[in-house]
């Protein structure tokens, strides 16, 4: 299960929204160890595109190293799909790099009912799990 800010969730929805029709895409530091998703860093969609996201690579080293120094890892992936629904892709299985991370996808594509939703993505295994959702 997720347990994640109110705060938190409303900066990845409008990050989405900021970059729509492109795919927003970042990650959620918290401490090493923890579970607990606390420092919201948006990163650049070096592929500018509304149905890929990928890490400029400079940036992703330089965040992860950042991390890294700060005693922290990659609680929350996030990204959103701003034509599907809030459900990791073939491509999205692929580039889950992360075992211990939470996948959070958010989907742009109907306003007027933006869907957030996380996912374990273990061996391309996904598994959709309960966000728990802590109020401001």
């Amino acid at each position: 299960m997720l347990t994640i800010p109110r705060e938190l969730v409303d900066k990845i929805i409008a990050h989405a929204w900021a970059d729509h029709p492109d795919e927003a895409c970042g990650v959620i530091a918290g401490p090493a160890g923890s579970d607990r998703p606390e420092r919201f860093i948006p990163m650049e969609n070096a592929e500018r595109s509304p149905t890929f996201y990928r890490f400029d690579s400079m940036e992703q080293f330089r965040v992860w190293r950042e991390m890294d120094d700060r005693d922290e890892e990659p609680v929350v992936v996030y990204h959103s799909h701003t034509s599907t629904e809030a459900y990791p892709s073939r491509t999205d299985v692929t580039y889950a790099s992360e075992p211990n991370a939470h996948y959070v996808l958010v989907s742009t594509a109907d306003p007027d009912n933006v869907q957030f939703r996380s996912f374990r993505v273990l061996d391309g295994v996904v598994t959709e799990e309960k966000v728990d959702i802590i109020p401001a």
